[in-house]
């Protein structure tokens, strides 16, 4: 397939969709977990996670428009400030993705989708029990993105839930033995396997290949 910008934008509409969401690759699959100004614990699968910055520990992570359709995520980390950000593992692979359906702003997904919540250690926003890395953040910045009506959404990560196991001597984390999945276009969804490891790119330890 070799297709130009005229001929993408002929494109049916939900195969152009797929074909740009796709042509990525495999994203981080993350729950995205927030509670309401009156107490419902919200749920909603993102796969639009990227590091920003690690002095301060700061995540983004892209809103698409709610001019026409609501964002309670969105919404619920405005008013509150506060929200979680959960790996999906291979377990709940399912019940994370029927939490992008639109559930009115008073249902849970948490309880609609049977994925257990918990609350950690005062953090005002819910995580997901099974989940083996989690992390909550304080919402610092909002960017609208005018391009498209999108918001890049920054928080600063307050606390972090890593297993022991899966952290090594460096800081880094084995996502393989957590079981974390990733996502490719919207609806595929796929396991990691750690193939290789390489030490820190200097110029002069560049081999001949």
């Amino acid at each position: 397939m070799f297709i130009d910008k005229e001929q993408i934008n002929r494109l049916d509409r939900k195969f152009r969709l797929n074909l740009i969401n796709s042509i990525t690759g495999i994203k981080p699959a993350n729950l995205i977990g927030s509670q309401s100004s009156e107490g419902v614990a919200n749920l909603a699968i993102f796969s639009s996670v990227v590091h920003l910055g690690s002095d301060p520990a700061l995540i983004g992570m892209i809103v698409r428009p709610d001019s026409e359709v609501a964002r309670n995520t969105f919404d619920n980390i405005k008013a509150t400030g506060y929200y979680t950000i959960n790996h999906v593992p291979l377990t709940l692979t399912r019940q994370a993705h029927y939490t992008s359906a639109k559930f009115p702003a008073d249902i849970s997904e948490f309880d609609r989708c049977a994925i257990d919540k918990e609350y950690i250690k005062g953090f005002p926003a819910p995580f997901v029990k099974d989940s083996y890395i989690k992390f909550g953040l304080k919402h610092v910045q909002s960017i609208p993105i005018e391009l498209n009506g999108t918001t890049l959404v920054i928080g600063e990560i307050q606390l972090m839930v890593v297993p022991d196991y899966a952290v090594n001597e460096m800081g880094y984390i084995d996502l393989q033995a957590c079981d974390t999945t990733g996502v490719a276009g919207l609806n595929q969804y796929y396991c990691l396997r750690k193939e290789a490891e390489y030490s820190y790119a200097r110029l002069e330890e560049v081999p001949e290949f």
